[in-house]
């Protein structure tokens, strides 16, 4: 008999591609925009939120089954919350980008951290690992932010350039978003691309039978 799971279009790992395709963008983004202030980060952060809210409440319905569907719901939740957050003209500031990157991180880092550890008693283990990991890295992207004092400012000297640049919190801040996303698309795009555990092990018991 098939089970719901299985005959399931799309998959776990669906999921985590499109979220490593968008996290991506956002990288990019990032890299290549002279203008790491605060207007620039929060658009490009309420992009990404935003687009990931959308993907993670579709995900709800097209991938995980009754009783699983509540991490990636709260996780959608928060995500547009944050995106309208990051919208409102009067919140786009050098303080509101930290506020609201560094909730929205505390946030649904400990939610991907919680419903990780509350999945260890099911098979999916794999999954299990790849929402702990990403939850993690968004903790540490909360903590990184804030230790960065938004009232930042160095000045220096480039001699090549003839002129003096000025690095301020708010530039590194957007940079370590800009990080955050790129490393985040890299591990889920590899954990998205790699075999599932259930997959392996049917195939290992398909030659076993053979």
């Amino acid at each position: 008999m098939t089970s719901a799971a299985s005959a399931r279009t799309f998959e776990v790992r669906h999921l985590q591609l499109a979220r490593a395709a968008l996290a991506a963008v956002a990288a990019l983004m990032v890299t290549f925009s002279p203008d790491h202030s605060a207007t620039v980060g929060l658009a490009v952060f309420s992009g990404f939120a935003l687009a990931t809210a959308l993907v993670l409440a579709l995900s709800a319905w097209l991938v995980f089954p009754r009783g699983a569907r509540w991490p990636v719901v709260v996780l959608s939740i928060l995500g547009f919350a944050a995106a309208f957050a990051a919208n409102i003209p009067v919140w786009r500031s050098t303080t509101g980008f930290f506020v609201i990157v560094i909730i929205w991180a505390f946030s649904t880092g400990a939610i991907e951290v919680l419903a990780a550890v509350r999945a260890r008693a099911t098979a999916e283990r794999r999954v299990d690992r790849d929402g702990l990991t990403v939850g993690v890295l968004t903790l540490v992207l909360g903590s990184a932010l804030l230790v960065i004092r938004p009232d930042y400012a160095l000045e220096y000297f480039i001699d090549d350039a003839n002129r003096s640049f000025v690095l301020t919190g708010i530039t590194i801040a957007v940079g370590v978003f800009g990080g955050y996303a790129a490393i985040v698309a890299v591990f889920l795009g590899i954990a998205g691309f790699s075999p599932r555990r259930d997959a392996v092990a049917a195939r290992t018991e398909g030659r076993a039978a053979a």
